[in-house]
């Protein structure tokens, strides 16, 4: 069995008010995380500082706070992709500072190639990587009924819609078979009901194969809808304002998850954070 298709997990430690995780060893944890950039006038901008948070395996967190607030800069440190002045990321224990490569990583953006077919989009990872052509396009023949896009293999990506461009780049990110995925506001760009949809699908998706998520979001109620935690962020420079836990019960269906009274108090305990 590919490790896709085996479920991690869930997460069963306690969460304290700093977001470091009390249970057994996380899956991604943050250490006095600070990120500095050099400005035009000689002096630094402070993007992130002192961020501590702790992930479990099989969690689903996201990451609330509005624009600016250093969120994807704090995703490119634990991406590996960029080097923190202060702090430490562990992947599994190991430090990965500046080592990408652990995580599958999801933009808000689909940045589908307009001259590939969809399925030479959802491979291009695998590609990258080296991997056998043929066993990378059976890998994902296999999966096009399960996200939707059955049918869809031999268009281009000019025939999708919003949603359907989503579930291709999320499908290219699964296949690369991370335990960690990185989601960046993957359907900010998107109408309220198509958002919805896809909401619930990801769900779906995260239950069936139990992916450890962190999701970037501005949005409450997505955050509530679709997490098991959230972590406030405010700034700049980027910082912790709290971590919310959401009690709703799983699986969850939209309609009924929204009026739920979890539902309404996690929203109510977010927002006071937020003001305060």
């Amino acid at each position: 069995m590919s490790p896709l298709e085996a479920a991690s997990p869930h997460a069963a430690g306690s969460q304290n008010g700093d977001g470091m995780s009390k249970g057994p060893q996380p899956k991604i944890e943050i250490e006095g995380l600070g990120v500095t950039f050099p400005s035009s006038d000689g002096d630094v901008f402070e993007a992130v500082r002192d961020v501590s948070l702790s992930v479990g395996d099989g969690e689903f967190v996201s990451i609330l706070g509005r624009s600016g607030c250093g969120k994807s800069t704090l995703f490119n440190a634990v991406a590996g992709l960029l080097r923190p002045s202060a702090g430490a990321v562990r992947y599994e224990g190991s430090v990965i500072n500046e080592q990408p490569g652990h995580a599958g990583y999801m933009l808000q953006r689909d940045h589908l190639f307009p001259w590939r077919t969809v399925h030479d989009n959802v491979v291009l990872g695998l590609d990258v990587l080296g991997e056998d052509r043929q066993v990378s396009r059976e890998r994902a023949a296999a999966l096009f009924p399960r996200f939707g896009l059955a049918g869809f293999q031999k268009l281009y990506p000019s025939a999708l819609s919003g949603g359907m461009r989503q579930r291709a780049a999320l499908m290219r990110t699964m296949l690369l078979d991370r335990d960690l995925l990185l989601l960046d506001e993957p359907f900010g760009a998107l109408d309220a009901i198509t958002r919805a949809e896809m909401q619930a699908w990801l769900l779906e998706i995260w239950e069936e194969f139990r992916r450890t998520i962190i999701f970037i979001t501005h949005d409450v109620e997505e955050a509530v809808f679709l997490s098991d935690r959230v972590v406030i962020m405010g700034g700049p420079p980027g910082h912790l304002l709290g971590s919310v836990e959401v009690d709703v019960p799983r699986p969850r269906e939209y309609a009924e998850a929204i009026i739920s009274s979890e539902f309404v108090a996690a929203k109510h305990e977010i927002l006071d954070v937020i003001a305060r």
